[in-house]
């Protein structure tokens, strides 16, 4: 069995696991990346095409490694990425991108940083001597490993190591209802003027005569259809399956094969009934589902739905937010895009939120912080989880440097450490200022 020693394991290469790990790269730490699946990108890989919302609170970038990302695609030549505004109620400008040149350059970023990157890696077991995870077990083809952390951040999406190290937690909104998950997919050589020529953005009219012939699943009654990144193509977002737990692997393979089912029967509707797509072909067809929520873990500080509404700035904020109450059919059949904040306003989500109130090596980021229904339904965007990482990254630097407990960071260096490196919004400040 080979053991590794490093100072931080990040665990899950999503776009939180990928902004820890940078930033603890270029704070000087050794640094292992554990990614469960084949490829980085976490949302991005299952969900290929889907955009990356809630950027823009008060349209102005969060900044840090999300402007960092997001600028590096733009200056190619030609641009792999582009700012544009969000065709659906209540969301703000969003990002579009090139799925595989966006992944390809987080892979070289992480380079860049000096991390080790494992993919088709799975962490199943840490080992812990009293408050302190002092070795985690994963495993590859090639076997077991150890992996002797000094720090560990759990970026992995339902925070098994989290779970299993002791942190406790509640499943979706406590009463056992989690998000739907999706199926996406997408749609190449469609026609954009015509598809879109109809004053109808969520295609009502459409799904409903789809529906009353049996041609579509009964909960396709709003398509989520959004231009691509690339002219005429279409990235569909609208084959959601409820009532499954993203923790259970047999759950997951059944709730995939019947959103494949549906896919198709979507992509047909749409070449037969939806002008502009007569032409077109389903392509990009998700590996699995893209899971929106499973665990959130207890932390030194639950961010509610209270602090959002009044557009709570936290002293130990770490990225602004404004995005809407984003509920994918958790306990109805109903999606809700609600305004969380006055328009114009934001607020932050806390450091404390990442942290737990035990392990002292242990930090987590993104959608399995510490948050309550409602406000998990807003803080779950990708650029927020992706600067979530970004502070865990700098805390584990920080407190390895002063040899204390994650939970005795200081904060206001923390916050500091951040505006130093672009993030906006925090400390009090505005997000232009």
């Amino acid at each position: 069995m080979a053991e590794l020693s490093t100072d931080v394991l990040v665990i899950g290469g999503g776009t939180a696991g990928f902004g820890a790990a940078v930033a603890a790269g270029r704070q000087g730490l050794d640094v292992i990346l554990l990614e469960s699946g084949p490829k980085l990108g976490g949302v991005m890989a299952f969900c290929p095409g889907m955009p990356w919302g809630a950027a823009y609170p008060q349209d102005v970038s969060i900044g840090g490694l999300m402007q960092e990302l997001e600028q590096r695609l733009a200056s190619m030549d030609p641009p792999m990425a582009e700012k544009r505004p969000c065709t659906l109620e209540n969301f703000g400008p969003e990002i579009q991108y090139d799925h595989d040149i966006a992944t390809l350059t987080m892979f070289e970023m992480l380079e860049e940083a000096g991390v080790r990157v494992h993919v088709n890696s799975t962490a199943f077991a840490p080992q812990m001597q009293g408050d302190r995870i002092e070795v985690v077990e994963f495993y590859d083809r090639r076997g077991p490993h150890l992996v002797h952390p000094r720090i560990v951040i759990d970026c992995s999406g339902d925070g098994d190591i989290s779970a299993k190290s002791g942190v406790p937690y509640t499943l979706g909104d406590g009463q056992g209802n989690m998000m739907g998950v999706t199926l996406s997919f997408l749609m190449v050589n469609a026609d954009w003027k015509r598809v879109f020529a109809e004053d109808d953005p969520y295609f009502r009219g459409h799904a409903a005569k789809g529906i009353s012939e049996g041609r579509l699943h009964e909960h396709l009654a709003q398509l989520y259809l959004m231009k691509g990144f690339h002219h005429d193509t279409v990235f569909c977002n609208s084959v959601v399956i409820r009532g499954v737990d993203g923790t259970d692997p047999q759950a997951m393979a059944r709730a995939t094969q019947e959103g494949r089912r549906r896919c198709r029967q979507l992509a047909d509707f749409l070449r037969s009934d939806i002008p502009g797509f007569e032409r077109s072909r389903l392509t990009y067809l998700g590996p699995t589902v893209g899971v929106r929520e499973t665990r959130k873990l207890e932390g030194m500080v639950q961010v509610t739905g209270a602090d959002l509404a009044r557009g709570r700035k936290f002293d130990d904020g770490i990225v602004a937010c404004d995005n809407p109450i984003d509920d994918v059919m958790r306990a109805s059949d109903e999606m809700t895009h609600d305004a969380m904040v006055e328009q114009g306003g934001f607020y932050t989500i806390p450091f404390r939120s990442l942290v737990p109130k035990r392990i002292e090596n242990l930090m987590f980021a993104g959608r399995i912080l510490s948050a309550d229904p409602t406000a998990f339904a807003s803080v779950r965007g990708m650029p927020q989880c992706m600067t979530m990482g970004q502070a865990t990254g700098v805390a584990a630097a920080m407190a390895l440097g002063k040899g204390i407990a994650v939970q005795e960071t200081d904060t206001d260096a923390l916050v500091a450490a951040l505006q130093a490196q672009g993030v906006r919004g925090l400390g009090g400040t505005s997000l232009t200022g």
